[in-house]
C-alpha cells in the first residue's frame, strides 16, 4: 500500500507563488508572442521615443501663453527707439499738462497783448545773433547779412528788439542752427529721438543744441548779470517760446489720432525742409520696417 505524502503547510505559499507566476508570464507570452524581456525592452524604447518628441516639442523660445505671438512689433529706421522715445513723451505731456501750459496760459492772462508781443520780439532779435553765425558758417553770405542787419536795425530803431522794424522794411527773418549747420556738410539726421523736458529731436539736432546753447545770448549774457536775473530772463523765454504753441496745440489734438507719431513726422519733415532751404531731395526709398 503506497504511503501518501502530506505536503508541508510551510511550503504552500510557496507553490501558489509559483503558479501564479508561471501562469502570469504564459498570458504575456500568448498575448503578444515574445517573452517577458523583450515586452520591457520594448516598453523602454518607447517610454524613450516620448521623451525625445517631449523634448524636441519644447524647443525654441517659450512663451508666456504658450503660443508666439501673431505678430511681432515693427518700428521704422528713422525711430528705432519708439518704445523709449513714447515713454518720454508721455512723461513730457504730464509735466506740460501740470507746469508749463498752466504757466504759459497764467502769463498770456496776466501780460498785456502789445507788452506779450514786445517780449517775444526782444528774444527774437537776440535770436539773430546766433543765427547770423550759422549763416556763416554755412557759407551763405547773403543770409548772413540779411540776419546780422536786422539785428543792428531792431537793436537800434526798434528800441532793442521791442518793435521788429526789420520784417517792415523787407529784411526776411531767417531759421538757422547748429543742427542745421551739420546737415548743411552731409551730416545724416540719424534716429529721431525724444529728449525729457526739450521735446523732439534726432541724434544729429541733440548734439547740435549744445552748441546752439552756448551761443544763445541769454545764455552767455546770464554771465554777466546778477544771478537771480539769468534764470528769471530764460524761464520766461521759455514760457515766451510755449505760449507761441498755444496757438496750435487745438488744431494738433484735433487733426492727429496718434499724436506722437503726428509730431515725429511734422518734425522731421520741417527739419529735413530746413536743412535744404525748403527745396529737399526726394526720397526714393521706401521707409523699411525693422
Amino acid at each position: 500500500m503506497a504511503r501518501s505524502v502530506k505536503p508541508s503547510p510551510l511550503l504552500l505559499p510557496l507553490l501558489l507563488g509559483s503558479l501564479l507566476n508561471g501562469g502570469a508570464m504564459a498570458r504575456d507570452t500568448a498575448a503578444d508572442g515574445s517573452a517577458p524581456a523583450e515586452k520591457n525592452a520594448s516598453t523602454a524604447k518607447t517610454a524613450s521615443v516620448d521623451d525625445n518628441r517631449q523634448t524636441e516639442a519644447i524647443e525654441g523660445p517659450v512663451f508666456k501663453n504658450a503660443a508666439p505671438p501673431a505678430t511681432y512689433p515693427t518700428y521704422s529706421k528713422k525711430d528705432p527707439w519708439e518704445p523709449v522715445n513714447r515713454k518720454i513723451f508721455s512723461f513730457n505731456e504730464s509735466v506740460d499738462d501740470y507746469v508749463m501750459r498752466p504757466i504759459a496760459k497764467g502769463y498770456r492772462w496776466i501780460m498785456p497783448d502789445p507788452l506779450e508781443t514786445a517780449v517775444g520780439n526782444v528774444f527774437s532779435n537776440l535770436g539773430d545773433i546766433p543765427i547770423t553765425l550759422n549763416n556763416l558758417l554755412q557759407l551763405k553770405f547773403s543770409n548772413a547779412l540779411t540776419s546780422s542787419t536786422r539785428f543792428v536795425v531792431n537793436s537800434t530803431l526798434g528800441l532793442a528788439g521791442i518793435v521788429d522794424l526789420a520784417s517792415g522794411i523787407g529784411l526776411e527773418k531767417h531759421n538757422e542752427d547748429f543742427g542745421q549747420t551739420l546737415g548743411h556738410y552731409g551730416v545724416a539726421s540719424g534716429p529721431y529721438v525724444v529728449l525729457p523736458f526739450l521735446g523732439p529731436s534726432s541724434t544729429r539736432d541733440a548734439g547740435g543744441r549744445v552748441i546752439d546753447t552756448v551761443t544763445d545770448p541769454v545764455f552767455v549774457g546770464s554771465f554777466f548779470v546778477a544771478p537771480f536775473i539769468g534764470p528769471i530772463v530764460g524761464s520766461t523765454k521759455v514760457t515766451d517760446a510755449r505760449v507761441e504753441l498755444l496757438k496750435s496745440e487745438k488744431t494738433l489734438e484735433e487733426a492727429s489720432l496718434d499724436k506722437y507719431e503726428f509730431i515725429r513726422d511734422a518734425y522731421l519733415q520741417r527739419r529735413q525742409n530746413l536743412v535744404h532751404d525748403g527745396n529737399p531731395p526726394k526720397d526714393t526709398e521706401d521707409e523699411e520696417e525693422i
